[in-house]
């Protein structure tokens, strides 16, 4: 058969190797500062862009999507054309996507700072944004598909498996997650409320761990690892196994993030029996890959990729049994809302996805500028930083996970709390604290020795942008005895039209009951709308990133009803556009901290002066000050467009409100000013400190007893 000549293009790979280093270095360096903030709360000097709340969801972006997300794209580059034996569909599609990501990214990095947030962990992009990922993440499918359309194999190999289910997943998970309506061009209220909302979001934020983090990672572990020890992957039935039990499961699994809370119980069983069962096909896909590597350890000892890769496997597989582990409810009553779970996510994002992606960058950058690696012992000192960053920042998190959960629930011989106080709970895990900053800056350290060793590489060599390979054309037609899972490999349409239903169908089960079925999310008469005040102040409060420290969710054990008060109910939060159940408590939880004669409870002036001053008002606090919500005035030009955006999801003002709320607002913020004046506080109506005083003092009130508002009346 004649063979077809042919070159690949490598300057996608090496753009987006380019980015990798850079966004690893940028998004470990401020994973470290807010690190070091949370042992030094005062380091961001009153400065709005510098406050933990703000640069905690850069960070998580920075990592996730900037990071990782160009370590998957340029593995995804090099290997696909290889696999396929053609280039890549479009170049010009390649570069699109490519500039487009990364104008992506760095919309991220201004904007988050500056607090235009929807909200929601691992989607906190605002509407502007989240159309052109949606848009640039449709290219890159286009790209992808096209390029197994014009293939020269048969057969597609199972790395390529997971980049369809990637792309595909990504695709649905975030249109569906970001349905919002714009306010104005940087502020936007997502579709669904309370309950529903948080079951859409962890559907989305369980998942773009799994399809974003995972799939595509598996998929370069499937190319890399027998590349970088040049043996064929283990098992080709195992692999069969692996990918189709993975992303059937995985989709059902999102509830898991919700135990004990005011989700169903039926959909918090699907979580958990779905989580149990991700054990199987995670734990083949670590065998797999580890398994490659049989009788080739002493390479492994030799080489710091493999080693890397062997790290980074494991991680992977420790992390997915950790993930089902947390989803039993006996643990996750000792786990959520403690530092287990920030742990558990750097574990696999350390380990797993930062020892690949820094194993594959060795690997594949000497290849690409035809030349060896500037310094093994680099690499070898890189890995070590890096396994030790990696433990030292987890292990103290356990330890601390177990402390303060263990604290949270201990009571006296005479029934009362014996640590009432939250702040006595912090305290006692602030070394730890201490050693997950010594961990970070060894990981970073890593990182900065891994871009010297790699920029030094290039500067050795000089770029092969073109490969010359050769191939016979496509067989067309069915192959005689091929049968199974064979026929479907030789089908890339059909495959991804599979991989689609596969990850459907979960989504459906979880979904169609929860918006469909009214008695999923009970209604309670007393619960009324936000005052237009009490909506701006949530939109403060969400802005700063206080859910991230601050969690609106208690939880019905003695413990916490105790702590906190009354446990939360799904219909109290049926006007929260996005919903604040939190996953992490730095600090106590607040959803009864409006209740008068609840223990959460505190007068507008204690709220004030520990936004200009927290450790005034305890002593050992670790939260930072917040003086700009004294100074600022509060916006009001946008309050008619938020109250009609509401009355668009269904919440119910009066007709015609909007055009009067405004007057609403500045009556109830003369009596909350009037009362801080009161109590010597000289304070004007319009500073922004008042509205969010205003949101907490209205939580948890509609259904203790608080005061009600008819906006009819106003």
């Amino acid at each position: 058969m004649e063979l077809q000549r042919f070159a690949y293009d490598n300057r996608l790979s090496r753009m987006f190797l380019n980015a990798t280093m850079f966004w690893g270095f940028v998004g470990m360096l401020v994973g470290l500062t807010i690190a070091l903030e949370l042992v030094f709360p005062l380091m961001s000097s009153g400065i709005p862009w510098l406050s933990f709340g703000r640069l905690r969801p850069l960070h998580t972006n920075a990592v996730v999507f900037a990071f990782v997300g160009n370590g998957m794209f340029t593995g995804i580059y090099y290997s696909t054309p290889r696999l396929l034996k053609t280039p890549m569909y479009s170049q010009t599609l390649g570069k699109i996507h490519f500039w487009g990501w990364q104008l992506i990214i760095a919309a991220a990095v201004f904007t988050l700072p500056l607090g235009f947030t929807v909200g929601k962990e691992y989607a906190e992009l605002e509407w502007p944004i989240d159309i052109a990922i949606a848009i640039v993440w449709i290219i890159f499918g286009i790209n992808l598909i096209m390029t197994m359309v014009k293939r020269r194999v048969k057969h597609i190999y199972v790395a390529i498996w997971f980049y369809i289910a990637t792309f595909v997943t990504v695709a649905v998970l975030h249109i569906v997650n970001s349905i919002n309506i714009p306010v104005s061009l940087f502020k936007s209220y997502p579709v669904y409320a309370g309950i529903q909302d948080a079951l859409v979001q962890w559907w989305y934020g369980h998942n773009a761990v799994a399809f974003f983090l995972t799939t595509p990672y598996l998929g370069l572990m499937y190319y890399f690892v027998p590349k970088a020890a040049n043996r064929p992957i283990y098992s080709y039935k195992l692999s069969i196994i692996h990918f189709w039990a993975l992303i059937f499961l995985y989709i059902w699994a999102g509830p898991h993030h919700l135990l004990y809370s005011a989700l169903p119980d039926w959909a918090q069983a699907l979580g958990v029996a779905f989580s149990i069962m991700l054990i199987g096909p995670s734990w083949g896909g670590m065998l797999n890959g580890l398994l490659t590597l049989r009788g080739a350890w002493d390479k492994v000892r030799e080489s710091p990729v493999l080693k890397m890769f062997v790290v980074g496997i494991t991680a992977y597989g420790m992390a997915t049994f950790e993930g089902p582990l947390l989803s039993l409810k006996s643990v996750n009553a000792i786990s959520h809302f403690t530092d287990w779970t920030i742990a558990h996510v750097h574990i696999g994002a350390l380990g797993w996805n930062g020892m690949i992606t820094f194993g594959m960058l060795y690997w594949l950058l000497p290849r690409l500028f035809n030349t060896r690696l500037y310094s093994k012992k680099l690499a070898n000192t890189h890995f070590w930083l890096a396994t030790s960053g990696m433990l030292f920042f987890a292990i103290p998190l356990y330890f601390a996970a177990f402390t303060q959960s263990l604290m949270w629930k201990e009571f006296t011989e005479a029934g009362y709390l014996r640590y009432p106080n939250f702040i006595e709970t912090v305290v006692q895990i602030l070394p730890m604290y201490y050693l997950r900053a010594l961990g970070g800056a060894l990981y970073l350290t890593g990182v900065i020795l891994l871009i010297y060793n790699l920029v030094m590489t290039a500067r050795s060599g000089s770029f092969v942008r073109f490969e010359e390979d050769e191939a016979p054309a496509l067989r067309t037609g069915k192959i005689s005895g091929e049968k199974g899972h064979r026929i479907i490999e030789s089908k890339p349409v059909l495959f991804t039209i599979l991989a689609l239903i596969a990850i459907s169908i979960g989504g459906l089960v979880e979904f169609v009951p929860m918006f469909m079925v009214k008695s999923n999310v009970p209604t309670i008469a007393a619960v009324q709308p936000y005052t237009p005040l009490e909506l701006h102040g949530r939109d403060i409060y969400v802005r700063e990133g206080c859910y991230l420290c601050h969690s609106q969710m208690v939880r019905p054990f003695r413990s916490e009803v105790e702590r906190y008060g009354d446990y939360s109910k799904a219909g109290e939060v049926v006007y929260d556009h996005p919903f604040q159940f939190g996953s992490k408590r730095t600090g106590p939880d607040l959803a009864r901290a409006g209740v008068q004669s609840g223990p959460m409870y505190k007068p507008a002036s204690w709220h004030y002066n520990h936004f200009l001053s927290p450790q005034k008002m305890v002593a050992q606090s670790i939260m930072p000050p917040y003086p700009w919500l004294i100074k600022n005035d509060l916006d009001i030009s946008t309050t008619n467009r938020k109250i009609k955006a509401m009355q668009y999801l269904g919440v119910p003002y009066p007709e015609g409100f909007a055009d009067k709320a405004n007057a609403h607002l500045q009556q109830q913020a003369y009596e909350i000013a009037q009362n801080l004046r009161d109590n010597g506080i000289q304070i004007e109506d319009t500073k922004e400190v008042i509205a969010l005083i205003a949101y907490i003092h209205r939580l948890g009130r509609d259904i203790h007893g608080g005061e009600k508002v008819h906006f009819s009346e106003r």
